[in-house]
């Protein structure tokens, strides 16, 4: 998770949103990636989509599976949808998110059990960490406006 942190960072430095994401293969991290929606204009650049796009690229497949997932905020439905269909084994993330949450804080697209893959889900990894980046981040902006 401290890996998902430092890319929040990055998002953080660069007025994102700051939510970062690492994916784990065999206790290495393979790819990183964080929200870059507003730099490139693109609802689909969140850092999970991003960092299953060069995991799969750098593994040349795009079946992921024996990988974990790091993500400082709980995916969003499209996100959770992504990670389900690149068969990635489990998903950990730091604070949840009573908004757009789709692992059981708005609706919870994992325990669906018709979904051909299920992912295994761990919350609350460095949530406080998690949640002072991205509360540091509003209030700025608020404090801009």
């Amino acid at each position: 998770m401290r890996g998902a942190l430092k890319e929040a960072e990055k998002a953080y430095n660069k007025e994102e949103v700051p939510i970062g994401a690492v994916i784990v293969l065999e206790n290495k991290i393979i790819s990183r990636g964080h929200n870059l929606r507003e730099s490139k204009n693109n609802p689909l650049y969140h850092a999970e989509i991003i960092a299953i796009d060069k995991a799969a690229k750098k593994l040349k497949k795009w079946r992921l599976n024996d990988t974990k997932l790091y993500v400082t905020i709980e995916p969003c439905p499209m996100c959770i949808g992504a990670i389900i269909n690149a068969r990635i084994d489990l998903v950990a993330y730091g604070a949840k998110d009573e908004k757009a949450g789709a692992c059981g804080s708005v609706i919870n697209i994992p325990e669906i059990k018709k979904l051909n893959h299920k992912v295994a889900i761990k919350s609350g990894i460095l949530e406080k960490e998690c949640k002072k980046i991205i509360q540091k981040f509003f209030k700025k902006l608020r404090n801009k406006i």
